[in-house]
């Protein structure tokens, strides 16, 4: 399932790969992903998702992509608030996480529209309805 949304995801990124590439993706528990939370975003809560590029914004793939961590607790909770499936919400935050990872944000306006669009289409390419369309939890 994870393989399948990271290739459909890379596949429709824009972003070019060059050369063999790692990506790692953890799933732990809300303990955790709040001590991450807490040591690289300064945010003492966990959350659903975190990304951590090891390649700058928008370069050619080719190596390390990245790390993305995703609390399991955190999941469960919001797919039972947003009447999802489990498997439709970690697909949508293991591709949000991996566009995070490729140079993706939405920090202002503009980029979130980018940035969830193309969330959307990759999801719509995989059968997934857009997250987008009702109240999605915060990232």
């Amino acid at each position: 399932m994870a393989e399948t949304a990271i290739l459909a995801a890379l596949a429709q990124s824009g972003v070019p790969m060059t050369g063999p590439a790692m990506l790692s993706v953890l799933l732990t528990d809300d303990a955790a992903q709040r001590a991450l939370n807490a040591q690289w975003r300064q945010m003492d809560k966990s959350t659903n998702v975190l990304s951590f590029p090891a390649m700058d914004p928008f370069t050619p793939i080719n190596g390390l992509i990245g790390d993305i961590s995703m609390a399991r607790e955190t999941l469960e909770r919001e797919t039972g608030e947003l009447d999802k499936s489990f498997t439709d919400h970690f697909t949508h935050l293991l591709v949000h996480g991996f566009l995070h990872c490729l140079g993706y944000d939405h920090e202002n306006d503009a980029d979130a529209l980018v940035m969830e669009g193309l969330e959307t289409q990759i999801l719509a390419s995989l059968g997934i309805d857009d997250p987008y369309a009702g109240d999605a939890p915060e990232m």
